[in-house]
């Protein structure tokens, strides 16, 4: 399963940061940033805290599941767990 993430458009949409100036603002190297938005690495949680932070913008709407099959069978399995656990 991919995640995707609007990472450029949004920095982008920010005041134009530079890859460079967010990641001094998240505490990473701009090599980090430039594999996030291409899709080449997954942030860790607290690096896609911190962005969400720095763009003002939801988690959630700064990156998702790619749709498809393999997002609805997840999402089934968490549902079928929930199940479970409120028994």
């Amino acid at each position: 399963m991919n995640l995707t993430n609007k990472l450029k458009h949004l920095r982008q949409q920010n005041g134009d940061l530079s890859q460079q100036q967010l990641a001094e603002m998240v505490g990473c190297s701009r090599q980090t940033i430039i594999s996030i938005e291409s899709g080449c690495k997954n942030p860790s949680v607290e690096i896609a805290l911190k962005l969400s932070l720095a763009l003002n913008t939801p988690v959630n709407e700064l990156f998702s599941l790619e749709e498809g099959k393999e997002k609805d069978n997840f999402c089934k399995r968490i549902s079928e767990l929930f199940k479970c656990s409120k028994k």
